[in-house]
């Protein structure tokens, strides 16, 4: 992961775009470009409510973002196309820094259609190699659970990720942990205790969606009944500074996705009225992330800038704030150091001349 820097910008967006970014919280199904939607739509021969997808993407709720989330994802209907999304989004990431992501894949919805496990993560690893040899972007995996699905699915589809796992089925060691997703009203983090803790026994790491729907006891009690190490979202969780102090103490990360919280789940009336930079104040590790990028016309450079702009952070905050980033991430500790220097390198080689 070396790469020669570019000249130094002359804005601070402009540095933001070419600092080497780190993601832990983006959906590949969510980063599926429109004009794929529709061609692989075309293709699978599934009709869609609109000639242009993205006049779909307008949200007032989660779970109306849901609604659309799930009909995109459905266009998906063989191994090539995953290989296909897979591409794509890393690509499209590299062109905005992004060097390193932990991408979620949500397979239960087409798995109750008749697609295989292995045969997905086999099309996800073609894709992430193919954009690898291109832009040198790394792209690693986590299979999300979907809640709606409930817990039996849950616990199922981690018991095949293990034997896939142990049997070395192809792409399998791209997928370095587990999550679940989708809708969190009606639903306990308990539920899914055994499927976590399969995949833990299996070697798989754990993260969780919680705190967009839910309080802070959701929070804490996913890292306390589902072995979590990382927190999705967690915007509730400056309501109890109990966990707040846990999540310090312990450097639990949130993956914080401040453009879709308004995007999507429209929690705040403006990106500066953000949780965000007082999640920072109070020593969580708190990291930047896009979530559905194509849903909600995002990249990670804007992320990155637009969160600048709002909450009033200069060039070595934010270059703090990727290399947290790195921290929170579950390289291997020699992959990890190297990201690190990349990022640590940017600070000065990037330092924006502002005249």
């Amino acid at each position: 992961m070396t790469a020669t820097l570019p000249s130094r910008p002359t804005t601070l967006a402009g540095a933001l775009e070419l600092l080497p970014k780190v993601e832990l919280h983006c959906h590949v199904e969510g980063a599926i470009r429109p004009t794929t939607v529709m061609e692989l739509a075309a293709k699978n021969g599934i009709a869609l409510p609109a000639d242009d997808p993205t006049e779909l993407y307008r949200y007032e709720s989660l779970n109306g973002f849901l609604e659309v989330f799930f009909l995109v994802q459905g266009v998906l209907a063989d191994q090539g196309d995953w290989a296909r999304i897979a591409y794509e989004a890393a690509v499209d990431g590299a062109a905005h820094g992004m060097v390193y992501r932990e991408s979620f894949f949500t397979p239960a919805r087409l798995m109750a259609k008749g697609q295989g496990l292995g045969a997905i993560i086999a099309g996800l690893d073609e894709g992430c190699a193919a954009a690898e040899a291109e832009t040198g972007v790394v792209v690693n995996l986590i299979c999300d659970f979907d809640r709606e699905f409930g817990p039996e699915v849950a616990l199922a589809t981690a018991e095949e990720l293990v034997a896939l796992k142990r049997a070395g089925a192809p792409g399998i060691e791209r997928v370095l942990g587990v999550g679940y997703d989708s809708i969190e009203i009606g639903q306990e983090p308990g539920w899914y205790a055994a499927a976590f803790r399969t995949a833990g026994a299996g070697g798989l790491r754990r993260t969780a969606h919680q705190g967009e729907n839910s309080g802070p006891d959701a929070i804490l009690a996913c890292v306390d009944l589902l072995g979590a190490e990382r927190i999705d979202h967690g915007m509730s969780i400056l309501e109890d500074p109990d966990v707040v102090s846990r999540f310090v103490d312990d450097r639990i990360a949130l993956t914080v996705c401040p453009n879709s919280n308004i995007r999507i789940a429209n929690a705040f009336p403006e990106l500066a009225q953000h949780v965000y930079p007082a999640m920072r104040e109070a020593g969580i590790l708190a990291t930047l992330n896009t979530d559905d990028p194509a849903l909600t016309d995002l990249d990670l450079g804007y992320e990155y800038a637009s969160a600048a702009e709002a909450f009033g952070y200069g060039w070595d905050e934010m270059v703090d704030i990727a290399l947290d980033g790195v921290e929170a991430c579950w390289l291997e500790d020699a992959d990890k150091a190297g990201v690190r220097a990349r990022v640590a390198d940017a600070r000065e080689a990037l330092r924006p001349d502002l005249g």
